[in-house]
């Protein structure tokens, strides 16, 4: 692309050439004009002379006419060819000169003004195409050096602020897409302008399925639809707990929407939250539930204990046989409360923040085996076997005692829920981490839904077999600590009416 300066140029070269060249057509058509009118007078004055001086002459009229004619015509001849030639060659040259002379110091002086505005629009363009580090050269002897400075000064300032509106637009994705909510900004048409990470994840969404799409059209919870239609409709902030079920999974939002107001009043759209509060209501729910269960395992043989008491207090204790069954009575439910508190104390302990275990080399053959020969007696009651599968033995990392917990618990609840003249089969193995315990019964089973809360305080599969069994409901949320304890895993297969696996892993000893 050609510069302002070298436009200005060839317009002015062209210009100036055509005025000379008008100039040069008007001499040539004059110099003839000019010509005749001089040689016209110039014969006359040349006739007037001749005359003069021939009078002096003796000679004729006829003579004198002749010698006039043969003198003016060889003088004007001669005259005009010299003074023609002169004119032309001095008018090229002035022409030619003058037409040099001008391109030179048109040359000078359009450069000099014109290329610091060249630069200023080519600065201007690389700023129209988003390069900020452009910048214009500044002489303080130009005429142009304020349009220089502040195309400059523009530049630096655009710069700084396209920094710092990156540093910021930096912040606030960072900011958006690593809060703990979902978030969706939907604009006046109803259209998603705006979702994070955890909103895309939640509701198992890809970024093109949503964005720029109506919030209606994207398969979003009905509960969700519905609290953003009310955002809408009253245009006001909207507080509200609301259940969200995807899939097979029902899980708790608090959500909270509010207008989005531009510059002068203008109503954008809409921002939606939804801040997952499921872990905050199962632990209410579980506290409720702990408490009731607490509670209700409490009440349970302090009435007994109360109700059999008055009733020897009453006369009863004359009775021999009544007396002595009436206390049988009151030492079970008294060994039942006593086992109960020190459960709630040992889950209390556990459960701190400061609890920490001794880990060690551990034998988890040895482990197994004196948990079979602990629970053996109770095997016995049920007429039931063991069944053990041992290839070989596998060092773990661990404290003893803890792992005699967890194995006797598993091992007192596979035969708990297990029928008479059936097996409890135990296995040990190992991977490249883990060494693997599976205690495997052909109990009553668990259904799929009940078994993610197997492991809570209080909770049972059969109420009345586990409270029948001695039970405090608390032996597999012991059990899960301790594991935890030991930095290992947990897991249960479970079919109802066939029987239950559990499956501990414990970290292998180095």
């Amino acid at each position: 692309m050609k510069s302002t300066g070298n436009h200005i140029y060839a317009t002015l070269m062209l210009f100036t050439g055509i005025v000379l060249a008008v100039l040069g057509l008007i001499i040539g058509q004059l110099f003839p004009i000019y010509m005749s009118q001089f040689n016209a007078e110039d014969e006359r004055h040349t006739k007037h002379a001749i005359e003069q001086t021939t009078k002096q002459w003796a000679i004729s009229d006829d003579e004198r006419k002749a010698l006039i004619t043969a003198v003016v015509r060889d003088d004007e001849q001669e005259r005009v060819e010299k003074v023609a030639k002169q004119i032309i060659i001095t008018v090229f040259i002035v022409l030619v000169g003058g037409y040099l002379f001008t391109m030179f110091v048109s040359r000078k002086i359009i450069m000099k003004y014109t290329e610091p505005v060249d630069a200023a629009i080519k600065m201007a363009q690389e700023l129209s195409k988003g390069n900020y580090r452009a910048r214009t050269y500044e002489d303080e002897f130009n005429a142009n050096l304020p349009l220089s400075n502040t195309l400059n000064m523009l530049a630096r300032s655009l710069q700084d602020l396209t920094t710092t509106r990156k540093v910021e637009d930096e912040r606030l994705k960072t900011l958006i897409e690593n809060m703990g909510s979902s978030l969706m900004m939907i604009d006046r048409e109803g259209n998603i302008t705006i979702v994070n990470r955890v909103f895309l994840e939640r509701f198992s969404l890809e970024i093109a399925d949503v964005q720029d799409k109506v919030f209606r059209t994207i398969g979003l919870p009905e509960t969700v639809t519905a609290f953003i239609d009310h955002v809408f409709l009253t245009e006001m902030p909207y507080r509200k707990q609301i259940q969200v079920t995807h899939g097979t999974e029902t899980r708790h939002h608090e959500a909270y929407g509010a207008p989005v107001i531009g510059d002068h009043g203008r109503w954008l759209g809409v921002v939606i939250v939804l801040h997952d509060i499921t872990d905050l209501i199962r632990l209410e729910q579980v506290r409720k539930d702990f408490v009731a269960n607490v509670s209700h395992e409490l009440r349970t043989p302090i009435t007994s204990i109360k109700g059999f008491s008055e009733t020897l207090l009453d006369g009863a204790y004359k009775d021999e046989a009544m007396l002595l069954s009436f206390l049988e009575i009151i030492h079970k439910e008294s060994n039942r409360l006593q086992m109960l508190v020190q459960d709630l104390l040992e889950l209390s302990k556990i459960e701190q923040q400061s609890y920490a275990i001794t880990l060690m080399p551990t034998s988890m053959r040895e482990i197994v085996i004196q948990g079979a020969e602990l629970t053996a007696q109770r095997l016995e009651d049920k007429n039931m076997a063991f069944n053990v599968e041992i290839d070989h033995d596998v060092m773990v990392s661990g404290d003893a005692n803890r792992l005699m917990q967890v194995v006797t618990n598993l091992i007192t609840n596979a035969i708990n829920y297990s029928p008479e003249n059936t097996v409890v089969t135990i296995r040990l193995k190992e991977d490249e981490t883990y060494g693997i315990l599976e205690i495997e019964d052909q109990g009553i089973g668990i259904e799929e839904k009940e078994i993610p809360r197997l492991f809570e305080r209080f909770y049972r599969v059969d109420r009345a077999r586990s409270r029948n069994s001695g039970g405090t409901g608390l032996g597999l949320a012991i059990v899960k600590h301790f594991v935890e304890a030991h930095h290992g895993k947990i897991a249960v297969k479970s079919e109802v009416g066939k029987g239950t696996n559990m499956i501990v892993a414990i970290p292998k000893s180095s």
